[in-house]
């Protein structure tokens, strides 16, 4: 049993955010003024909550998402057929996006929404006589940790953004603020939620208290707050609540969902498949009459040479499907499919090329943990610990343990690692650009990073229009 993103529920949880689904999702009044008479029903606080949850499983996390994300970077190209450029995912792919892109339009809507929609959820729960004053803290800390999380996604792709609720619309916050705003959330979620092993089967897949303090640490170590960034680290490794899968090709398959080294993953399945992230391994699936997918977001030859010079065969072959191999569970992959690989973490085996997806998608899990652990121990001279932490992740995958202590040798193999590791968690893009990598990386992968430019994404042009006070990022 999991958490399901029931559609009575989200249309129940819809009701109290129709402004904040709105066009003008800047200018959110998170307390509307809607009341069970408005409705016609009994609505209950963990009937809102779940709708935030729920936003997860939009259409943009299956096709727009993967444009900002991944099709941008060095891991993947766009993919499909060379006549589909996938709306703006052959622009994105070529660093040829505009103020008009509609994947960049589109997150930046969704997020705002779901933080909208967590903000009125919260308040909801506050002014509420629920009398299960546990429960009712938990749903208020789980609402907060999603609201952070949606601002962590915002202020890594734009930058200074607008707080609903704290900023004027045309005004845009600075990042610092931004990321004060999530830090705050975060240690409120901290406080208010239960470990994992202290839910109830029925709410595996809500947050808990090691999902906020992960995601802490990594929003620590985006700001290189390095002594943060290890300490929340610690509390995970130390929580005794999570570790590595033994195999790493299992992370992606159903019987390890909510696993030990799940810390936090969108839920996709109930007591029968339900309504997971729409169409996600459908986007990505093998293109052609004998595949199941539409063949975006394609491994690039980048990618295949990075595993190759590490010798990483095991994550290579869990992370990318091969024309002409055989998949784990007996799928045979024709070598006639029209793309030179494909994104095996999105397969599938249950529903292939179902626009419902029954796949759950993994936000953050136990080896991020260590590689945060691991880089933030490095940067303040620890490299005892450093090592430690990398040597657990490179285990699992039968790689030769590394010890170098020299600190920039060691900051370049940890983020090595974060790549081969994390390929197609929808990191890479964030990573390059916070470690200062990504000119010389797009360079190395044929594309022209324009320095001043390209380290965030435009306020889309839709916004302009709405409220043309707001400023645009530089370059653009």
């Amino acid at each position: 049993m999991k958490i399901k993103y029931n559609k009575s529920l989200l249309l129940l949880a819809a009701i109290v955010t129709l402004v904040a689904c709105s066009e003008d999702y800047l200018d959110v009044d998170s307390r509307e003024d809607i009341s069970q008479e408005d409705s016609e029903q009994t609505l209950k606080g963990e009937n809102f909550v779940t709708g935030v949850y729920g936003m997860l499983t939009d259409f943009s996390y299956a096709f727009s998402y993967l444009g900002v994300t991944e099709i941008i970077s060095d891991n993947a190209d766009k993919g499909s057929s060379p006549t589909d450029s996938g709306a703006d995912k052959e622009a994105l792919d070529n660093l040829q996006h505009t103020t008009s892109a509609g994947s960049v339009r589109a997150m930046w809507e969704l997020w705002y929404k779901s933080i909208g929609r967590a903000t009125s959820s919260i308040e909801f729960l506050e002014t509420s006589s629920m009398e299960n004053a546990a429960l009712k803290n938990r749903l208020i800390g789980e609402a907060k940790f999603l609201r952070a999380l949606n601002y962590f996604w915002l202020v890594r792709s734009f930058g200074d953004v607008t707080i609903q609720g704290v900023s004027e619309p045309s005004e845009r916050a600075p990042k610092e603020e931004v990321y004060a705003y999530i830090e705050q959330d975060l240690k409120d979620a901290i406080d208010a939620l239960p470990k994992k092993s202290e839910y109830a089967s029925k709410d595996l897949g809500r947050a808990t208290k090691g999902a906020a303090q992960a995601l802490l640490s990594k929003v620590f170590l985006y700001e290189e707050k390095w002594d943060e960034a290890q300490t929340y680290a610690e509390m995970v490794i130390n929580s005794g609540e999570y570790s590595l899968e033994p195999n790493y090709e299992d992370i992606w398959r159903v019987y390890t969902e909510n696993g030990v080294e799940s810390i936090f993953e969108v839920q996709a399945r109930g007591e029968s498949i339900a309504h997971g992230v729409q169409q996600y391994s459908q986007t990505q699936g093998a293109r052609g009459t004998s595949g199941w997918g539409w063949g975006f977001n394609t491994p690039s030859q980048n990618l295949v040479d990075a595993f190759d010079a590490e010798g990483d065969e095991i994550r290579k072959n869990a992370t990318i499907i091969f024309p002409g191999e055989t998949l784990w569970d007996g799928r045979e992959v024709s070598a006639s499919v029209e793309n030179a690989a494909y994104n095996e973490k999105a397969y599938s085996s249950a529903n292939a090329g179902a626009s419902d997806t029954d796949k759950n998608i993994r936000i953050i899990r136990y080896a991020e943990v260590l590689l945060i652990h691991a880089e933030a121990a490095n940067e303040q001279g620890n490299a005892s610990a450093a090592l430690a932490s990398l040597k657990k992740v490179r285990d699992r995958v039968n790689l030769p343990e590394y010890t170098n202590t020299d600190q920039t040798a060691l900051r370049m193999k940890i983020w090595n690692e974060r790549r081969l590791e994390l390929a197609f968690e929808h990191d890479r893009w964030f990573d390059l650009l916070r470690t200062g990598q990504a000119k010389d990386a797009m360079a190395e992968d044929g594309k022209t990073f324009i320095t001043g430019k390209h380290e965030l994404f435009p306020i889309p042009n839709d916004q302009l229009i709405q409220t043309p006070e707001i400023p645009q990022n530089p370059g653009w």
